[in-house]
């Protein structure tokens, strides 16, 4: 990694934070494109977006490898792990905790020289493989998106506060939890259908909540869905609050046609009313589907070459830990072979030899 680059700015002094370049533009000291150039600047081998799963294999890979590696974070290292208070499929733990699982890989990136920061990523120029923070500045030579997505939420009351509690947005990772009890199903998709059908293995009954007459979900999975005698479907109503004790006991159900309310008494709700990829930050357009998924080809190379995805942000079949960590792994082992590639062809030396 570089050293860092302050500027003097005069009266101001030396100036390498957002809230001093702000002041400077304000006060016509600097252009905007000078101002660009006041902040700190660093460069790695490869910078990684995201700290969740893929992100922190992707690291524990180039990392060992002998890049210079960063990830960034905007929030905490876990991701999604983190809204996971059990985990029961993943290979060689009969059952960890979504913390403890998120220690153990952030551990195990660090001891091979992965550089963790939390920095939110602002913009990334995927062609030029730079990263803006309200901070700093990154170049790299391979970028490695991982920033994931989240389930878009409800955002009624009891949502958040049960959330791990009885509160799931995964039927494949939560479901067996689950078993002979009775919960409900919010959303009329592809993925509410399909998660019902597949959580009838678990439990004694099912709710599945709809706020339309009418699922958009494919007509198979609806047919399927009407032939289970453990779903009962609650059409033209939406869930309006979620609630419990220490777990989820009760939602309240109210029609849409009629503003009647009643309380469904239940231990769980999965909630399936879309994910949305976290990509916001991209300045350039990368290759992704109408959802909005990044698109990459077998070894995770984005649209833009040097530039990878893996885990969640990624379009594919399954949004799980291991798919995420397989993700991640192809994507750095690709990433490290783009830039031998590119050193061979310019006789770059790696940040690290600088």
């Amino acid at each position: 990694m570089s050293s860092s680059i302050f500027y003097h700015t005069g009266f101001l002094g030396y100036c390498t934070v957002p809230a001093c370049i702000v002041t400077l533009k304000a006060l016509g000291v600097v252009t905007l494109g000078a101002a660009a150039e006041l902040m700190r600047r660093y460069e790695y081998d490869v910078i990684i977006i995201g700290a969740g799963p893929a992100g922190l294999t992707a690291a524990l890979y180039t990392a060992r490898s002998k890049l210079s590696t960063l990830v960034l974070e905007k929030l905490a290292p876990g991701g999604q792990l983190l809204n996971t208070e059990k985990i029961e499929d993943y290979p060689g733990f009969d059952t960890i905790t979504g913390l403890a699982l998120t220690e153990k890989f952030e551990r195990q990136a660090q001891a091979f020289g992965a550089q963790i920061k939390i920095e939110e990523v602002t913009d990334l120029f995927p062609t030029q493989k730079l990263v803006r923070t309200h901070d700093a500045e990154y170049q790299a030579k391979a970028i490695i998106i991982a920033s994931g997505g989240y389930p878009r939420k409800l955002n009624i009351p009891g949502e958040k506060e049960f959330a791990g509690r009885g509160v799931s947005y995964c039927a494949l990772c939560d479901g067996a939890f689950f078993r002979d009890q009775i919960i409900a199903v919010v959303g009329g998709g592809d993925s509410a259908v399909e998660e019902s059908i597949f959580l009838t293995k678990y439990v004694r009954k099912l709710y599945l909540v709809h706020r339309r007459n009418e699922f958009r979900a494919q007509k198979i999975l609806i047919e399927r869905a009407m032939k289970n005698e453990k779903i009962a479907f609650v059409l033209d109503s939406v869930m309006e609050e979620i609630g419990g004790t220490k777990e989820v006991e009760w939602a309240t159900i109210r029609s849409v046609k009629t503003n009647d309310r009643h309380k469904l008494d239940l231990q769980g709700v999965f909630i399936f009313v879309g994910y949305i990829p976290n990509h916001e930050y991209i300045r350039e357009h990368l290759a992704h589907d109408p959802e909005g998924y990044l698109l990459t080809d077998t070894n995770m190379q984005t649209s833009v070459p040097g530039v990878f995805a893996a885990g969640d942000i990624r379009q594919q079949l399954t949004r799980q830990i291991t798919t995420a960590a397989g993700d991640a792994t192809t994507a750095a082992v690709a990433a490290e072979k783009y830039i031998e590639k590119l050193q061979q062809a310019t006789a770059l030396p790696t940040a690290r030899e600088r």
